[in-house]
């Protein structure tokens, strides 16, 4: 037992240095992973890691934090997974919180401006465009795939409800599954034993929050709902998660807007750990009018209902997920559900820059950030911290004249 619980404590300790080291988006963090849990402390053989991680990439929510939480899992089951899964979560999470705090404080002190972010908002839309080359290379790898994604971002530029997005979901999923005959058969399938708990604990709390929003129409609640509902539809990491939080929250419920998103989006590329933080800062910003406990009461809110789904969601699937893909329309499916995703990203660089002026200044500056990260190994903080101290530096200026 003793023996145990230190394995536990190494485990939780490395976890945590993950969430204040693992710059650089998933790949960086699945280097590190490699390295100090499978190489330094043999949690895990290396093909168990790539199998998880694999596993996660076709789960909805966030991939990187389903990871830590299912090798939490396997060393030391259901609680050693939460706990594992509130540490690498938690620093990310306040940092978004604060920044979301100094914006809105800024702003009240500012007349409103966020001048010291100029430089910053443009540059958000350079790394969405770098996401989205990335993401779209990894993941479209057919005809029928390029069409899906191209049809879902004609269909993201003019129907904003984030209704819409589930739907597309579905029929992505659906219209590639129909050809799972080209997928190659797998031997030795056998039935499915599945354990619904945790599946019925994610529904469960789904339906409770939904009802519960709507009949006390709290907003805490409210807010809750609808992160736990975009976390249980995103598919394709942090990146992809962004336009289903700005037509939400910024276009449909104007909650914040497009600048201070932008602005959030930018800050959230900066930090370390994982990349739905920018959730907290959103929540924090939509609960401003009531106060700093509103704020830090709407960034944790945020941060349970986006994270919690896919860790629900994992701990369900990886029970019998090596028996479901050896059926040929589920590996089909996947081939839609990723392309659909694919073209959310691409209508999220249009959305975003949608409302910022095109002048020579913003198209330079999404310019250069695009090429920094394409051509160059200068790494993300210290794109953002160049890109946040030119915005002081202008603010200053603009001041003195």
């Amino acid at each position: 037992m003793a023996v145990k619980s230190v394995k536990y404590y190494f485990y939780v300790r490395d976890v945590l240095l993950l969430s204040i080291t693992a710059f650089g988006g998933p790949q960086a963090f699945l280097a590190m992973v490699l390295d100090i849990m499978v190489r330094k402390r043999g949690y895990l053989s290396e093909n168990d890691l790539m199998e998880l991680n694999a596993l996660c990439q076709v789960l909805p929510g966030p991939t990187s934090t389903q990871t830590i939480s299912a090798i939490g899992y396997r060393i030391g089951g259901p609680t050693l997974a939460y706990i594992s899964l509130f540490v690498w979560v938690l620093p990310a999470s306040l940092m978004m919180i604060i920044a979301a705090i100094l914006i809105d404080y800024l702003q009240e002190s500012g007349n409103g401006t966020l001048e010291f972010a100029k430089f910053i908002q443009p540059m958000a839309i350079g790394f969405i465009i770098y996401a989205a080359q990335r993401t779209i290379k990894i993941m479209i790898q057919t005809r029928e795939a390029m069409v899906i994604m191209l049809l879902s971002a004609f269909v993201a530029f003019f129907y904003n409800s984030p209704f819409i997005f589930p739907v597309m979901l579905i029929v992505g999923g659906v219209s590639t599954s129909l050809k799972y005959h080209k997928q190659p058969k797998v031997e030795g399938k056998s039935g499915l034993n599945i354990n619904w708990d945790n599946f019925l604990l994610w529904a469960g709390v789904l339906i409770f929050a939904a009802v519960l929003g709507h009949f006390t129409r709290l907003l805490p609640v409210r807010l809750f709902e609808n992160f736990y509902r975009n976390g249980s539809l995103i598919f394709g990491g942090g990146q992809v998660l962004v336009p289903y939080l700005y037509t939400e929250f910024v276009e449909f419920k104007d909650y914040l807007s497009s600048e201070e998103f932008l602005t959030g989006y930018a800050i959230s590329q900066g930090l370390p750990g994982p990349t739905f933080s920018i959730s907290s800062y959103i929540g924090a910003l939509s609960m401003r009018e009531y106060g700093l406990t509103g704020q830090l009461l709407g960034g944790m809110v945020a941060a349970a209902g986006i994270f919690l789904p896919g860790t629900f969601l994992i701990f369900f699937v990886i029970r019998f997920w090596d028996d479901l893909k050896k059926y040929r329309p589920v590996r089909a499916a996947l081939e839609g559900i990723n392309a659909v995703s694919c073209g959310m990203l691409l209508a999220a660089a249009y959305l975003l820059f949608e409302p910022m002026e095109a002048n020579t200044f913003n198209i330079i500056a999404i310019a250069l950030t695009y090429c920094l990260l394409q051509y160059t190994k200068v790494p993300s903080p210290l794109i953002i911290l160049i890109g946040i101290l030119g915005g002081i530096g202008y603010s200053y200026v603009l001041a003195a004249f």
